[in-house]
């Protein structure tokens, strides 16, 4: 072995040794994830901001972003980020409930199970389908007016359902289960012994939530608020297939897909003007949830 080491030291420091390379088959398996990343989220987003500050001979320019200013987008921003902020509380609030009676309330093991199944379900089920369930409950010839309407009570579909606030209530089904799985694990974290210490302490039960399990979920709570407003800002299929069709621009999803559909009426640098000024919101949002997820996962126990 010393001969070997001599015979290393020997040669000359610039020569590359094959010996030298250590290669591990771990990182063949991120290899999918990495290409898929770049080909479906990093290309697409690079290509949207470039065209968004280019024009059609390539030259750089504000034009597109400045068309963000058209009162029609202002208002369907206004309506996008009202709906977003209305069902992201709803659902952190309905679904947080939740979560906590099937986590820490006195509820039968089956019941969590049964919750959690549906909640992996029901947060995966949007767009036309779930448009369609709501139609067949709300709609003009829903179960609800062909049960009610002959005692003299109906639901106008075209005021409550194809409006804004049918968007809240479509979009509020999913954020709940959605909300239930994020905040599950981060109940889950919280340990039995801080409970026993606060009340060895003599604190209430009141003041255990107020003081110590509260402040530990805040975090959590705040990037789950965070990711449901995400996910109700970008959503497109529940959108178009509910307000779309009868020609409503609730949400900017909704113009961007427009600026695309013709040649005629379109415009395709606004539509990547808007899609670039989604991602910007998008981003931020998942900027607060990741920070807010980071934080909370200082509390969570270590295998």
């Amino acid at each position: 072995m010393a001969s070997i080491a001599q015979a290393d030291e020997a040669k000359p420091p610039g020569r590359f040794d094959l010996r030298r390379i250590s290669f591990s088959l771990d990182w063949v398996g991120l290899l999918p994830f990495f290409a898929f990343i770049s080909i479906f989220l990093l290309f697409p987003a690079l290509s949207i901001a470039v065209r968004a500050l280019s024009d059609g001979s390539g030259n750089i320019t504000f034009e597109n972003l400045a068309g963000l200013n058209n009162p029609t987008i202002v208002q369907a921003y206004r309506s996008s980020v009202q709906v977003s902020i209305i069902t992201a509380i709803s659902g952190a609030v309905l679904g947080g409930l939740l979560a906590w009676s099937i986590t820490l309330g006195n509820l039968p093991l089956w019941v969590r199970n049964t919750v959690l199944s549906f909640s992996g379900v029901a947060a995966n089920f949007a767009g036309v389908p779930l448009v369609f369930a709501f139609i067949a409950l709300l709609g003009r010839v829903g179960l609800l007016n062909t049960i009610f309407r002959p005692i003299g009570w109906s639901i106008d579909p075209q005021t409550f359902l194809y409006g804004i606030w049918g968007l809240c209530l479509v979009y509020t089904y999913f954020q709940i289960p959605l909300m239930v799985l994020i905040m599950v694990p981060a109940l889950e974290g919280l340990r039995r012994e801080w409970r026993e210490a606060a009340e060895n302490l003599g604190a209430t039960p009141a003041q255990y939530w107020r003081y110590v399990a509260f402040p530990i979920l805040m975090p959590a709570l705040l990037g789950a608020t965070a990711l449901l407003f995400a996910n109700a800002f970008s959503t497109y299929a529940t959108a178009t297939a509910l307000v779309g069709a009868v020609g409503q621009t609730f949400a900017v999803t909704i113009l961007v897909a427009n600026q695309f559909r013709t040649d005629t009426f379109g415009d395709p640098g606004l539509g990547y003007a808007l899609a670039f000024s989604m991602m910007v919101v998008v981003g931020i949002t998942i900027m607060i949830y990741t920070y807010s997820r980071r934080r909370a996962s200082r509390w969570m126990p270590r295998g």
